[in-house]
């Protein structure tokens, strides 16, 4: 308890997360409170918050300096030169942006990692010909991370390695991290290894998640009762497989999105920038089903998702489909067999408790991790502070502000809430002030 109270309040305070989203500064401000306030009970209830900070490890991930190195995690070598001059210029003062899917293979099948090294939101810079080191958690509990072995990005900033036979892994989730040497930045995903026939649950991000249409240009709203859906399903023993047609590019955005809404953790793919991204996602399941020989036992998407599901022989009977259906869907011989999710999520969760859905069968459920997404941490030390505000347990007065500098949002002596509206726009910065969506401490 010692120790929960000093990461926490400390000997006098109380600090609470309130997520905001950066597309709030552009509503009216005398809007912000009933939006700060509906994305809070969206975002994060009150258990989960207690929960999370309870049970909040002193190696959780942190950003350090310049680069995302959890404190937990210590490379095996010093930065070193690149190995190319032209390296130094071409990354300098840009973000990286390294990514890899996660990995589902079969149990003594070939385990084959696979990461993309880039830098900048858009994928400007490629890190060409550069040494990377390769590790992996093997034994969870422990926390501790083995060095694999040190391999070289291709022209197109791509790394790819295979396991060797006699250091291939067991059935579980293992957490990879493969750290660039130049500049210790890294690319973090998992490699799952599974026995046959997994019984898994399939959400499309997109078409079963979000009630607008895009999560790069802003933080859409999610569908009441999405969340719930998901940990019903979790909490069955299935596994979780997130997949979107959206670009790689986009991924830790997407997942920091999945996260700060309290998604279940799960598998999670993203396509590459091609121009049949739909044909990418029938490709995978097909790889997840024939190679890893997964059963998926729930399908949720739109309707664009049906001729996808169907083509990756998902049985109709097994695809939930929310929102409206299209023309073409409705004229499709599937339409009378598929379940169509018309009164939303609140409603399907209770179909599906009424019939009572069989837990998952086979050992894998003793595999799976049954908790959320961990926050990504990509940003620099001004860019990770919270947006938090401060009550002291005995005198009850405000602290003098706190404030987030990526979002624009400060909360002041006074109580009010203070909206950069200049901070992710174009031209100078206007201050607007309306009041705090939260009640004023009222001195004793």
């Amino acid at each position: 308890m010692a120790y929960v109270l000093n990461r926490w309040w400390g000997g006098k305070r109380l600090d609470y997360a309130l997520y905001c989203p950066e597309a709030l500064t552009s509503f009216p401000t005398n809007s912000l409170p009933q939006l700060f306030h509906g994305s809070y009970w969206e975002s994060t209830d009150v258990v989960a918050f207690i929960l999370r900070q309870v049970m909040r490890q002193s190696g959780q991930e942190e950003v350090d300096g310049e680069t995302n190195i959890s404190p937990g995690f210590t490379p095996n070598s010093p930065r070193e030169k690149w190995i190319h001059k032209r390296t130094a210029i071409k990354c300098r003062n840009i973000s990286p942006n390294h990514r890899g899917n996660d990995v589902v293979v079969l149990e003594d099948s070939p385990q084959v990692l696979s990461a993309k090294f880039m830098y900048g939101p858009l994928d400007m810079v490629s890190l060409n010909r550069e040494r990377v080191d390769i590790h992996i958690m093997t034994s969870t509990p422990s926390g501790e991370w083995v060095y694999y072995d040190t391999e070289m990005t291709d022209n197109n900033g791509r790394l790819t390695y295979t396991l060797p036979i006699d250091k291939r892994l067991s059935q579980g989730m293992y957490p990879v991290k493969m750290v660039v040497r130049g500049d210790h930045t890294c690319a973090d995903f998992y490699l799952t290894v599974l026995p046959p026939k997994t019984e898994c649950a399939v959400f499309s991000i997109d078409g079963s998640f979000t009630a607008s249409v895009s999560i790069m240009g802003k933080d859409p709203k999610v569908r009441p009762g999405a969340v719930d859906v998901v940990r019903h399903w979790q909490e069955l023993g299935y596994m979780i497989v997130y997949i979107s047609a959206r670009p790689d590019m986009q991924a830790k955005r997407v997942t920091a999105w999945l996260a700060q809404h309290n998604f279940p953790y799960g598998m999670v793919a993203f396509m590459e920038l091609k121009s049949d991204p739909l044909k990418q996602k029938t490709n995978h399941l097909k790889t997840l089903i024939n190679e890893a020989q997964i059963e998926i036992k729930a399908a949720y998407g739109s309707s664009k998702d049906i001729h996808v599901y169907q083509n990756a022989g998902i049985k109709p009977n097994n695809m939930y489909i929310v929102g409206k259906l299209s023309r073409s869907a409705k004229q499709s011989t599937l339409s009378s067999q598929i379940v169509h999710i018309s009164d939303g999520y609140a409603a399907h969760l209770e179909m599906l408790s009424v019939h009572q859905t069989r837990p998952a069968m086979g050992n894998a459920r003793m595999l799976i991790r049954k908790s959320c997404f961990g926050l990504p941490c990509n940003r620099t030390k001004s860019q990770h502070k919270l947006l938090t505000k401060s009550m002291s347990l005995t005198g009850g007065t405000l602290s003098d502000k706190a404030e987030d500098n990526s979002s624009g949002i400060v909360i002041g002596r006074s109580g009010n809430t203070v909206v950069k509206a200049g901070q992710i726009g174009a031209g100078k910065a206007v201050q607007s002030r309306g009041k705090s969506p939260r009640a004023k401490v009222q001195q004793p």
